[in-house]
């Protein structure tokens, strides 16, 4: 099939290469000149593993180019996949939808024959009806233009296994050509048995949303247990692998920490909540708000622990900072517990050097009063206090002998639960996780 792909960002590079990668001949949109160029060469304008090389593959065989033209687009294909971003409106929780209503004004006007347009931005519900009609006030007279909605469940770190090999497919269609369309788009998923689920389209923008609320509800429920066992003398972990064996619970989502981050989980769910009470049904996502107090709660608990650690004031301590990505094995700083923590232990007067596999740069883009290191015993050079704020693999892997050689006092707060702390302590370092008793 032939198709577009309108907003290459995040989401919208990953799915045209995985179009590309199963057969499809995509076109990718968009309007910044740079991001464009980068793709165009084979390279994605962030990290994550194995994109670059499928964009090359994709390049290489045919099945895939860019391009900032929407008149380009428009000739191109009669399938347009809306991918650009839906962030926090300014001002209030709700879901900012310039993006999405730019496509609509710029391409529709253009389309000269029938077309689908097929969101997969995160939106609120009641967003496809209002894209709709909006697009039949534009479209010249004899155009028809149907749309459809088919919510994305990358996850960064994984976004390729995750849109080659996905869990389910969502689709919200307006009519049966529609739906035809999109089991047309993903013909090979479907043939290997990935569950194919055709909806209407308010409950296809709504399963995204709930998912994203579901798996922060986990988080912070494990978090608020954490400050329980903390008061007890427990251990979250063990506790949250006893109930992760409960079918009805499982395991993942379901480690206490830092608390999550990037450019979803938060907004997302101050989303839900927004359009709730537009809808008149708030009372019943306030919870979410209480999800919302605690997940931010978990960044000002790892100061007030690192603090303690340092003797009650941080000021003029050094503090080594492992990690400045929101996550692994993605170089993304948005909302990023990480490196709130460590811009709140500078303006308490320490001096915090950070290290990130991948995120060093697009940090000090955000914070350049830290100071960064190329390396994990760089940053940790003299320092009173190591903060272990990103469970990067590397990380766990440190030697916490050869690391100790290097700083001035061997304390460590593992904010991620992730290093193997008998380890570190039988190496003379104090450690303290989220939810577990100190050790030294």
């Amino acid at each position: 099939m032939r198709m577009t792909v309108i907003g290459t960002g995040y989401l919208g590079a990953v799915h045209s290469a995985c179009m590309a990668e199963i057969g499809h001949e995509v076109l990718g949109v968009d309007s910044e000149p740079e991001r464009i160029e980068l793709l165009a060469s084979g390279r994605a304008p962030f990290y994550e593993p194995g994109l670059n090389e499928l964009l090359a593959r994709g390049l290489r065989s045919g099945k895939l180019g860019f391009t900032r033209s929407l008149s380009a687009a428009a000739a191109f294909a009669d399938l347009h996949f809306i991918c650009v971003g839906t962030p926090q409106s300014a001002g209030s929780g709700a879901a900012d939808l310039t993006g999405v209503n730019a496509v609509i004004d710029g391409l529709v006007p253009l389309l000269r024959r029938d077309a689908l347009l097929v969101g997969k931005s995160t939106v609120p519900v009641g967003t496809t009806a209002a894209v709709a009609r909006r697009a039949a006030e534009l479209a010249d007279d004899g155009i028809s233009v149907e749309v459809a909605w088919n919510p994305e469940f990358l996850r960064e770190g994984t976004a390729i296994e995750d849109g080659m090999y996905p869990d389910r497919i969502v689709a919200g269609t307006p009519s049966a050509a529609a739906d035809a369309a999109l089991r047309e788009v993903y013909a090979p998923m479907l043939a290997a048995g990935v569950p194919y689920l055709a909806t209407d389209v308010a409950t296809a923008e709504m399963v995204k949303v709930s998912a994203n609320a579901f798996l922060a509800t986990k988080v912070s429920f494990i978090n608020a247990v954490s400050d329980v066992c903390e008061a007890a003398g427990a251990d979250v972990t063990t506790l949250a692998e006893a109930i992760g064996h409960d079918k009805r619970i499982g395991r993942h989502y379901l480690s206490a920490g830092l608390g999550y981050g990037g450019s979803c989980l938060s907004k997302d769910i101050r989303a839900f909540v927004a359009r709730a009470d537009e809808l008149g049904a708030g009372d019943s996502l306030s919870f979410l708000r209480e999800v919302d107090r605690i997940n931010i709660g978990r960044r000002r608990r790892t100061v007030e622990m690192a603090r303690d650690l340092a003797g009650g004031s941080l000021d003029r301590r050094n503090v080594a900072v492992l990690g400045a990505a929101f996550k692994p094995d993605t170089d993304d700083v948005r909302d990023s517990p990480a490196l709130q923590v460590a811009e709140t232990v500078h303006d308490l007067g320490a001096q915090v050097r950070v290290h990130d596999p991948r995120a060093n740069e697009n940090a000090r883009a955000i914070l350049p009063c830290l100071d960064y290191a190329p390396d994990a015993k760089k940053a940790c050079e003299d320092a009173d206090l190591v903060l272990h704020l990103t469970e990067w693999a590397e990380y766990r892997e440190l030697d916490p002998a050869d690391l100790g050689t290097v700083v001035r006092k061997r304390s460590i707060i593992d904010a991620r639960n992730a290093l193997p702390a008998d380890r570190w302590v039988s190496t003379g370092w104090t450690i303290r996780g989220i939810g577990r008793p100190a050790l030294n």
